[in-house]
Formats: C-alpha cells, sequence, structure tokens
C-alpha cells in the first residue's frame, strides 16, 4: 500500500512455473510470474513481471529477461534485467549483462561485460539487443 511503487511495477514473486531436476526445455519460456529453474533450458527465458532463480544444479543456454535474477547453476546467454541480479557462490556466467544492480559472490565466475544503468535505460537497451544481428556468408563463391 505504501510502497510508493504502481501497480504495473511490482514483482510478481511468487513462483508459477518450476523446472524440476533431470528435465530438459528446448525452446523459449515464457512467464507473468517467477520462474525457478533446476533443470536444463535451451532457449531464452522471459519472467514479464516476476524473477527467474536458476538453481546449482540448473542450466540455460539462451538469453533471459527478468525483473530479478538469482543465478545459482551456469548459464551461457545474455541476462537483461530490470532491476537486480544476483550471482551466486557457485553460478557460472557466460554472456553480457545489463542491469541496475549487481551481487557477485566470491567464487563466482563471470565471463562478459555488464552495462549498469537505470531500469528505461535497461529497457532500451534491451529492446536494441534482442533484434538478431545475422550475417549471410555465401561459401560457395570462387574468388577471381
Amino acid at each position: 500500500m505504501f510502497s510508493g511503487k504502481k501497480e504495473s511495477e511490482k514483482i510478481d514473486d511468487k513462483i508459477e512455473t518450476i523446472v524440476g531436476v533431470g528435465t530438459t526445455l528446448k525452446g523459449t519460456l515464457t512467464s507473468r510470474g517467477s520462474i525457478r529453474i533446476d533443470g536444463t533450458i535451451e532457449g531464452d527465458v522471459i519472467s514479464n513481471k516476476g524473477g527467474v532463480i536458476l538453481g546449482e544444479s540448473g542450466t540455460i543456454k539462451g538469453n533471459i529477461k527478468a525483473q530479478t535474477v538469482t543465478i545459482g547453476g551456469k548459464i551461457i546467454g545474455n541476462i537483461h534485467v530490470f532491476h537486480n541480479i544476483d550471482i551466486q557462490i557457485k553460478a557460472q556466467v557466460h554472456g553480457d549483462i545489463y542491469a541496475q544492480q549487481l551481487v557477485i559472490s566470491e567464487g563466482a565466475i563471470f565471463e562478459g561485460n555488464c552495462t549498469m544503468s537505470k531500469e528505461k535505460e535497461v529497457i532500451k537497451t534491451t529492446t536494441n539487443t534482442t533484434k538478431s544481428n545475422l550475417v549471410a556468408v555465401d561459401i560457395d563463391s570462387k574468388k577471381n
């Protein structure tokens, strides 16, 4: 009631989706609420109004877009966080991070770049970087 945040800005911390140990999902996982991953995701993970929790046994090979992110496992991909990201002791992050706040625990591995800015700037950066940058290469062409 007195949080000072508009209804549309509130983070839904209720976990609505769980990917358990031994489960592999290929494709994009999208949820309005928070997501917990203890299995493997090969694709993007998007939580529109919640957070993403990657447990110690979890792996993501794709990008994450969420309000908050807690990493305990391994991710190979970029992370776009509108508020804060917490990289825990046994975590491995291989990719770029866009966030307002970043916490990296001692012992965690982070290989990539980090851009920290206000929420509006993170949204702008996220919109610009999620567009595909494909380069066509003709491997059959012959040199003259």
